[in-house]
């Protein structure tokens, strides 16, 4: 696994709140199947973003908070947040290229 950030509810706040860059978040546990299958296209989303968007994972089962404060009802989801705020999301797998256009639409 490359070296996404790892969330927990005790960092949220400093790592993508008070980020100065934006922060796209995937939230995902072990057990989900399709959270798997993103994985990888997550990763290498973050390689080429680097310096530019910040990459983040945080696993549901691990850190129930923060996901329900956001309103997380399924996973995988990701949220992109600018400025401490919750910019766009995106519900369930998505391909790569659908991503990119999803992340450069969002953060220009």
């Amino acid at each position: 696994m490359s070296d996404l950030l790892q969330l927990t509810d005790e960092n949220f706040q400093s790592e993508v709140i008070e980020s100065k860059l934006p922060v796209l978040v995937d939230f995902w546990a072990p057990w989900c199947g399709p959270c798997r299958m993103l994985g990888p296209i997550v990763e290498e989303l973050a390689g080429e973003y680097e310096g530019k968007v910040v990459f983040a994972k945080m696993n549901t089962d691990e850190c129930p908070a923060t996901p329900s404060s956001y309103g997380i009802m399924s996973i995988p989801s990701l949220l992109l947040f600018q400025n401490g705020e919750v910019a766009d999301r995106a519900v369930g797998m998505r391909p790569k290229k659908a991503l990119q256009e999803w992340i450069d639409g969002t953060v220009g």
